[in-house]
């Protein structure tokens, strides 16, 4: 069996749904997430190493001189994200579905190393409702004109994924079983 046709990307903007999505994979699927790196701080409701590996920018430059990095990329809010070689050895050997959450930029770089890989883009019905879910979260309106700003990028880049799933307000669980059916489809 070729492990890496047992990798699949979830992306979107922030606000889309992606981690819900995830997270409701984790119920029905037997998966392991990918866990990727950033330089930007930790929020309340987060765990380190669940979510995102935290560590300073000094740190993930001193990664990527060593070489340690599938991919990454500086997003437009300063910070870096990437995910490390072994990250992805851990995912490609074990016998579970890879599920790597990453931004568009990533997805482009990712397909070029991994053309086999399935992308699929979560996205909300409206660039408005994304906005709305961002205020709901307790967002700032800096930082929610900077996420839908940066929310564009996915939009003029949606041809780069396989699938596209819009995560409708209040249905989630439609969302869950239409990128499940995806995922089955196209294990190998």
């Amino acid at each position: 069996m070729n492990k890496k046709n047992r990798l699949f990307i979830i992306s979107g903007p922030s606000g889309a749904g992606e981690d819900s999505v995830i997270s409701g994979l984790k119920k029905c699927l037997n998966i392991e997430k990918i866990i990727t790196t950033t330089t930007r701080k930790i929020r309340p409701d987060e765990t380190r190493g669940k979510e995102y590996y935290f560590i300073s920018k000094q740190e993930f430059k001193k990664s990527i001189a060593n070489d340690e990095f599938f991919e990454y990329a500086e997003e437009d809010n300063a910070q870096f994200y990437g995910v490390k070689n072994r990250a992805i050895k851990k995912a490609l050997n074990c016998d579970k579905i890879g599920i790597w959450k990453i931004d568009y930029k990533g997805v482009i770089t990712a397909k070029k190393l991994i053309p086999q890989i399935i992308a699929i883009l979560i996205l909300p019905p409206s660039l408005e409702i994304l906005g709305q879910r961002l205020l709901k979260r307790g967002e700032t309106k800096e930082f929610i004109k900077q996420r839908m700003n940066y929310a564009k990028g996915w939009l003029k880049n949606k041809n780069i994924f396989d699938y596209r799933i819009i995560n409708r307000e209040n249905r989630l669980a439609e969302t869950v079983k239409e990128v499940k059916k995806i995922i089955l489809q196209n294990i190998k």
